[in-house]
């Protein structure tokens, strides 16, 4: 074999699924290929060709696009034109080179016999074609004449008849029925009831690359108890639950029964301008250059939604998953440079990231949850925190004044020396540590071991509803932070220095955030968002219903204006703040904010430390 032909043999073994093939398979398939060269902007595939060879790119990237709208980008090692070869059909997308590119092909008749002799290939192409976008977070940008995106319901997406099969069935067979009904996912049912729910990328990784035989029952590579929404919802609710959660397929289910699927797919093709893929993007980044390249793209998103009048609480959501994404990359990065961890661990938000109400213009604030089995002396602790800490700086976030940050070594700890710390939080809770109380009662997962983050939260939670003292020492924060408006209903402006004149409407969300903090841990909740805990405590007998009906409106309203006040300063060229200008308003907004702001005072007027306890 010549030394080119070698080279080919050596990509190929490194790739799906050329990997899986026999020594003397992947010896013979070289010599059936060809090698073309396609300089950037060349249209290499257009919609309706009659595809007669698979594409592999071998360097340089591709884009495949559907009526001008991008849904993948393929770099080194990945394929295209399986559409026309797995359906013997015309091609549906288009692709272009988006550098310049070279590829790899191989011959309809060559792929046909190669599919033929190993199934393993055919079932990883007949699907993959399928699974277009990956991890996109799909459509933040969208027309400003009003967005399909925020008013169309999920119900009104649904195109076919979902596919389903028995438990019973095997692995193979369900390959074989999406195939056939040329979907991406599939349904297992049983006796009517949604049990599991088996995608492309489920077939890829359980089967193919686990070594999984096709003959197994397809209950034993399914998703469990799939995530689903109600036919009601709104397409902006698929989109924040499949970013969120980092899922491309959700069913939709009317009064107990599945109406059919919604997937990534269907909401790219709700809009007809340029989807945003930050999260996709962000995902394929290389180095941390790359990840900081995508960040700068956040606040353009944050300005759209924010001009549809999607919620605060939505805005909040799209950004936190951003955000999410920004941080998950860059872990992965440092682990890649520093190696394997030396133990289980889950790299956490806290505050409002933790919440998932950030807007725009917030700083760092995070922590390192460590399995008990762990050193937190190890040096690659801190080299971690270190890398990651410095990334989001990059993008934009910066460091906590506060030092509450994974790269403060009080902050990354053991499951029980944070068991510990929150007991003395409990207890003895000094008057400076309310504050890190506060903060650290907001800890989500964003990245390794969540069930450690969930089972520390399921202990601690119940312990602080318990302490009368650390609820007196919250209770009189919460009424400390009192909202900027004077005793006549008047507009208490900052008088100095830069933000004279100005509102700072952080004073009335912190308050709010505060208030049902206090409630939820009345109420034992483990509830992280604002509104969640305000409905529990509402739910517990700890708030009467009309309290938290008007703080969650309250805390819509100071939000949407706060993210309303950002994104014109962005669009302006400055820096986002909590201060606004209260001359800037209409009247009907400066009377909305001054009901906002009473609305907080009461409800801080009426907060006692001897309201009444659950359980």
């Amino acid at each position: 074999m010549d030394v080119e032909l070698a080279e080919i043999r050596d990509f190929l073994a490194e790739h799906a699924p050329f990997d899986t093939l026999p020594a003397d398979v992947l010896d013979r398939l070289p010599s059936r290929c060809t090698v073309s060269y396609a300089r950037r902007g060349t249209v290499v595939l257009r919609p309706g060709d009659r595809g007669d060879r698979l594409y592999l790119v071998r360097s340089g990237a591709v884009d495949i696009t559907d009526d001008g709208h991008l849904v993948d980008r393929v770099g080194a090692g990945s394929g295209f034109g399986m559409s026309a070869l797995v359906e013997h059909a015309p091609t549906r997308y288009a692709a272009t080179a988006r550098e310049d590119t070279l590829l790899l092909e191989l011959p309809q008749p060559d792929f046909d016999a190669l599919v033929a002799e190993h199934p393993a290939v055919a079932v990883h192409f007949a699907t993959t074609h399928h699974g277009r976008i990956t991890a996109a977070i799909t459509q933040l940008q969208t027309p400003a004449r009003g967005s399909a995106v925020l008013k169309t319901a999920v119900r009104d997406l649904l195109r076919v008849d979902p596919v389903s099969v028995a438990p019973s069935a095997t692995v193979a067979e369900g390959a074989r029925a999406m195939t056939e009904a040329g979907v991406s996912s599939l349904l297992v049912m049983d006796e009517g009831g949604l049990i599991g729910i088996v995608t492309d990328r489920d077939l890829r990784r359980r089967v193919l690359a686990a070594g999984v035989s096709p003959d197994r029952p397809v209950a034993e590579v399914m998703t469990p108890d799939p995530v689903t929404l109600p036919a009601r919802a709104l397409a902006l609710e698929a989109l924040l639950e499949m970013t969120g959660r980092n899922i491309h397929h959700l069913p939709v289910v009317e009064d107990g029964r599945v109406l059919g699927l919604v997937t990534t797919t269907d909401l790219v093709r709700l809009e007809r301008s340029n989807p945003v893929y930050v999260v996709a993007d962000v995902q394929r980044q290389a180095d941390v250059a790359g990840v900081v390249e995508q960040a700068a793209r956040i606040p353009a998103v944050v300005g759209q939604l924010v001009r549809e009048d999607a919620s605060a609480a939505d805005v909040g959501r799209v950004v936190a998953a951003l955000t999410d994404a920004l941080t998950r990359r860059l872990v992965v990065l440092a682990e890649s440079a520093l190696g394997p961890a030396p133990g289980r661990y889950a790299w956490v938000a806290l505050g409002s990231a933790a919440r998932e109400e950030q807007g725009l213009g917030g700083d760092q604030d995070h922590a390192l949850v460590l399995a008990d089995d762990a050193d937190p002396s190890d040096p690659w602790w801190a080299a971690l925190a270190e890398r990651v800490t410095e990334g989001l700086e990059a993008c934009g976030l910066p460091r906590c004044d506060g030092d509450v940050m994974a790269t403060n070594p009080r902050w990354r700890l053991r499951v029980g020396g944070w068991r510990a710390q929150f007991g003395r939080w409990s207890d003895e809770p000094a008057p400076d540590a309310v504050l890190q109380a506060a903060i650290f009662y907001d800890m989500r997962a964003v990245h390794g071991e969540a069930e450690l983050v969930e089972g520390l939260r399921a202990e601690v939670v119940p312990l602080g509803g318990r302490s009368d003292l650390l609820l007196a020492h919250l209770t009189a924060q919460a009424a400390r932070m009192r909202p900027p408006i004077g005793f006549f209903r008047g507009f208490v402006l900052e008088d100095a220095g830069e933000h004279r004149d100005t509102l700072d409407l952080k004073r009335g969300i912190a308050a709010i955030v505060q208030l049902a903090r206090v409630h939820a841990l009345r109420a034992r909740s483990t509830a992280l968002g604002t509104g969640a805990r305000l409905l529990a405590a509402r739910d517990a007998g700890v708030i009467a219903a009309e309290t938290a009906t008007d703080l969650t409106d309250a805390l819509e309203l100071l939000s949407y204006l706060r993210l309303r006040h950002q994104a014109a300063q962005v669009a302006a060229g400055e820096a986002p703040d909590n201060h606004l200008d209260p001359r800037r308003l209409g009247s009907l907004d400066r009377r909305h904010l001054r009901d906002a702001f009473a609305i907080v005072r009461a409800a801080q007027q009426g907060l006692s430390s001897r309201s009444p306890q659950v359980g």
